[in-house]
């Protein structure tokens, strides 16, 4: 296939479907804050090396490495910048449960969201605008975009940003309100997400099914790639293996949510962009609980050997 072609391909999605998936966005980032307390924070200062480790792996390792990958598998270019597009987006909203699934270090994994979303706000327009431009391939797509950092800033604050310090806000003001609406709203918020995600797919089912091909082999060695630099940066450095598994998950599960608004409102849904991210979102959910899956078999045969 020729790569122009794939590159001109724009998925179908008028500007106030764009709005409602930036609503959803800020709707599930406002339910995870309700969760979030000053705690989680402050746990960062009195024991920081297992979430210093992985936002250095989330944030610097990942793009790096990811630039890498490109250089390696030669993708076409609207393909290479939705990966580094993924690479340079925070933890994702599920990354908590499958870190408690995987019997991990939960109390990581919610301090690792909770500081990396804040670093998101900067970190994630410096590594697109930076990745992004040392290809030519991938920096043509930039000029023709324009992509300014600020305003990529800008919107990453107030879809993460804001919800953020709303939900933290509710929770340590109305405590007795958050509790009552935080299991709802969230369930609300995730059930409003998929039925646009839904709707988006429906809207593009074609295109999907005629590209999806093209990305399923980047994502899946991209994805591995995510988990592998999570888990092992963790171990070199001498974590206990339940904060390995937290980094691991927590690296490994990326907001793509938050890379499809972004493709969306900067992007025009290029098509090698916005096929790439909504199968990672797919993918990362399956390859996640997958993980989990292992780790807990991991832990119940080392039992096993202990009993035997």
């Amino acid at each position: 296939m020729d790569p122009v072609t794939l590159d001109q391909v724009r998925l179908n999605f008028n500007p106030t479907g764009i709005a409602i998936i930036n609503v959803a966005i800020g709707l599930m980032m406002l339910g995870v804050a309700l969760d979030l307390k000053l705690e989680d924070f402050k746990r960062i200062i009195t024991n920081p090396k297992a979430p210093l480790i992985g936002l250095f792996a989330q944030f610097l390792l990942l793009p790096a490495f990811t630039f890498l990958l490109v250089l390696i598998i030669k993708p076409y270019p609207s393909i290479a910048l939705g990966m580094m597009l993924v690479a340079a987006c925070p933890g994702g909203n599920l990354s908590n449960i499958v870190v408690y699934l995987s019997q991990g270090n939960t109390a990581v994994s919610i301090s690792m969201t909770a500081i990396s979303t804040v670093a998101a706000i900067v970190m994630t327009p410096l590594n697109i605008s930076f990745w992004g431009g040392m290809t030519p391939a991938t920096s043509a797509i930039m000029k023709q975009v324009s992509l300014n950092p600020a305003d990529v800033f800008v919107t990453v604050f107030l879809i993460l940003g804001i919800p953020l310090i709303v939900g933290m806000t509710l929770g340590h003001y109305f405590p007795g309100l958050a509790e009552k609406v935080r299991k709802p709203f969230k369930l609300f918020s995730l059930v409003f997400f998929i039925i646009i995600v839904c709707g988006a797919l429906a809207a593009n089912w074609q295109n999907f099914l005629t590209y999806i091909g093209l990305v399923v082999f980047a994502v899946l060695i991209h994805n591995a790639l995510a988990l592998n630099i999570g888990y092992w940066s963790a171990r070199i450095v001498g974590l206990p293996e339940k904060d390995c598994r937290a980094v691991c998950i927590e690296v490994g599960i990326q907001n793509s949510a938050l890379g499809l608004v972004l493709v969306f409102n900067f992007f025009d849904g290029l098509g090698g962009m916005a096929i790439l991210v909504a199968w990672w979102g797919i993918w990362h959910i399956i390859a996640g609980l997958t993980a989990a899956f292992i780790f807990t078999r991991i832990k119940k045969n080392k039992n096993e050997e202990a009993l035997g």
